[in-house]
């Protein structure tokens, strides 16, 4: 199939497809009129990179992950140094989620110094 039905089948965009295949998440043939051919598993790996990116994960990991995964959910498998990578990243943004917070505490507190001023 060609970019376009891979488009309209899961709903992303066609700069999008072009942007997942520059980062290797994608492979196309190549016609011999130099159109980008799909496989039908073009599909499935799209909502892949979805799901994953839906997750928080960088293209980067899931290039890395994208040979782990099967399914659309996806399910992963177990392959090497998966289980430490979802670590890092689940501690990353547990990280953000703490400085989040922390940033939170120190807004309150000055909106409620402020208003007190107000009153």
């Amino acid at each position: 199939m060609r970019i376009g039905e891979l488009s309209r089948r899961t709903g992303v965009r066609t700069h999008q497809l072009r942007y997942y295949e520059t980062q290797g998440l994608l492979e196309p043939v190549r016609g011999g009129n130099g159109y980008r051919e799909y496989d039908e598993e073009a599909v499935t790996t799209v909502r892949q990179v979805r799901q994953l990116l839906a997750a928080g994960l960088s293209t980067e990991e899931i290039a890395f992950l994208l040979p782990c995964a099967t399914g659309t959910g996806p399910d992963l498998e177990p392959c090497p140094e998966l289980i430490d990578l979802l670590h890092e990243r689940l501690q990353g943004l547990d990280d953000r989620i703490d400085a989040l917070r922390s940033s939170r505490r120190a807004l309150l507190g000055y909106l409620e110094v402020t208003k007190q001023k107000v009153a």
